[in-house]
């Protein structure tokens, strides 16, 4: 049976898991394991993220360019953002539904609003887009205090979503970094994520100690 499921996963992902494991294959079923219930677990966390971090940005753009903001001429500065809003748009009508502000902006991806951070609306964020976020104390953030960590928990939130290896990440650090920018966002929400998220549950003590760590560009975070 053990045999027959480490095929079903496929002989090179489990590979992964077997290196990590010293060659030890019922501890690489047991990483295999531990690395599906720290995905699941992170869902809750990266999902409010998502959703908040969209809201905002929605909110203080409509509120100086309308509800239809990303719309207006030269506004979107980068190129995969454009095709993004064609593609959301398209997908729209292929469904007939109608063309809503909100439909819109709901069906744009997470890697969308992480590039309104990007250093290409530097400007922007002068303008209004700082009007997203505050620390606890009051004070305005730079740019770039959400744009570095969103970065990497981007990649996390693409690894989660197509089943990857992640155990080999600093969690820990990105779990408190989403806590982080979600209280920044919106101190109620990340109330309501720390009440909610079974993370802290499910992730050990100690970062996941692994015998063979698989090198990679996009292993060690």
């Amino acid at each position: 049976m053990q045999e027959e499921f480490e095929q079903a996963l496929s002989l090179e992902r489990f590979a992964r898991y077997l290196e990590w494991a010293g060659g030890d294959r019922q501890r690489a079923l047991e990483l295999y394991a531990l690395n599906t219930r720290v995905s699941e677990a992170l869902y809750t966390p990266l999902q409010l993220l998502e959703v908040v971090l969209r809201n905002r940005i929605h909110t203080v753009m409509s509120a100086t360019g309308g509800a239809r903001w990303f719309e207006q001429e030269g506004l979107l500065a980068i190129e995969h953002q454009r095709q993004q809003l064609a593609k959301a748009v398209e997908d729209l009508q292929k469904e007939r539904k109608e063309l809503t502000a909100g439909r819109i902006v709901a069906a744009l991806s997470f890697s969308f609003w992480t590039a309104m951070l990007s250093p290409a609306y530097e400007d922007l964020w002068q303008v209004s887009l700082h009007q997203i976020a505050r620390r606890a104390d009051g004070k305005g953030l730079r740019r770039r205090d959400l744009s570095s960590p969103l970065t990497p928990i981007r990649t996390l939130r693409n690894r989660v979503a197509h089943h990857e290896p992640i155990i080999q990440w600093n969690l820990s650090r990105h779990y408190e970094n989403i806590l982080q920018i979600i209280r920044w966002l919106s101190p109620a929400a990340a109330e309501w994520c720390q009440t909610h998220s079974r993370f802290e549950q499910v992730y050990p003590g100690d970062r996941i100690t692994l015998v063979q760590p698989a090198v990679s560009t996009d292993d060690e975070h």
